[in-house]
């Protein structure tokens, strides 16, 4: 770990940044270039003491997980990510290694979008940022761990998972879940994280080894479909999916036509996200407790 390159690296790149960067209202009488401290701490979802210290050249050697969260948090390239990996005395993650690096080009689009859901997803179905919309109308994903993280395992693991969906729907979400999966074991093979999911799940769920047998392979997500949310009932959503040119992840956007009941419960979810979250979290990503490290 090279402390020094690490602490010039965060600072040199949250001094790049401006809160329209980010998604943050800009304020007044800004005495910072760039970024505060406590607002890349914020939107890494680790204390402002820890991230303080890092810039400090003082840190403990922070995570793989932690180094994810601060890519996100600065909106590094690639190559900028893979630098912070080696100078944080780890190995770079591979591209197609389920890395929990957000695509930059996914993520400044997600931050523009404020009144309607939308989430960034893997193509395991884990859940990397949610804005607020989403986080009300799915819950919050972070807390997830293990294989739990991919939305593809807690459907066939957790009865709860289907509670979102019409009775109606499931068999037809239980077949896409399992042609996703196909698909992205295709491409990362039998010893990734993918096949590491198929073990377990032939493993755990009859239905799902039935369905695996099949041989049945898509990457795509429904372009309509109805969601139960517990407060507001059932919501008729259009479902639009923006990919990254490898398929590695997934831009999901959940709208409602004007004028639609649809269109008024996602309204009434917004408001309900307002008084359930402090403005200091309705930014950027899905809220979370602060974490430290070290």
């Amino acid at each position: 770990m090279d402390r020094a390159a690490l602490a010039d690296f965060l600072r040199h790149r949250r001094e790049a940044l401006r809160p329209e960067d980010v998604a943050l209202p800009p304020g007044t009488r800004r005495r910072t270039q760039g970024l505060r401290r406590e607002e890349v701490a914020s939107l890494a979802v680790m204390s402002t003491d820890y991230y303080t210290r890092l810039e400090q050249r003082r840190g403990p050697q922070p995570s793989a997980h932690m180094l994810a969260s601060l890519a996100r948090a600065l909106r590094l390239t690639n190559d900028e990510r893979d630098y912070l990996y080696r100078i944080a005395g780890h190995n770079a993650p591979l591209s197609l290694s389920g890395s929990p690096h957000v695509a930059p080009a996914l993520l400044r689009v997600l931050d523009r979008l404020h009144d309607t859901p939308a989430l960034i997803l893997t193509d395991l179905g884990e859940t990397l940022v949610q804005n607020a919309m989403a986080v009300a109308l799915f819950g919050d994903a972070s807390h997830h761990t293990g294989l739990a993280r991919s939305a593809m395992y807690r459907w066939f693991t957790d009865p709860a998972e289907r509670s979102a969906y019409p009775e109606a729907d499931r068999e037809r979400q239980s077949r896409a879940q399992v042609a996703n999966l196909r698909a992205a074991h295709g491409l990362r093979g039998p010893q990734s994280q993918a096949g590491r999911l198929v073990r377990a799940l032939e493993k755990e769920s009859e239905e799902f080894a039935e369905m695996w047998a099949r041989h049945e392979v898509v990457r795509r997500f429904e372009d309509h479909k109805t969601l139960i949310h517990p407060e507001v009932g059932a919501i008729e959503l259009d479902c639009q999916a923006l990919f990254t040119e490898d398929q590695s992840q997934t831009l999901l956007v959940l709208t409602a036509p004007p004028r639609t009941e649809g269109y008024e419960k996602l309204q009434l979810l917004a408001a309900l996200g307002l008084n359930r979250f402090p403005p200091s979290e309705r930014q950027g990503s899905a809220p979370a407790p602060a974490r430290r490290e070290g």
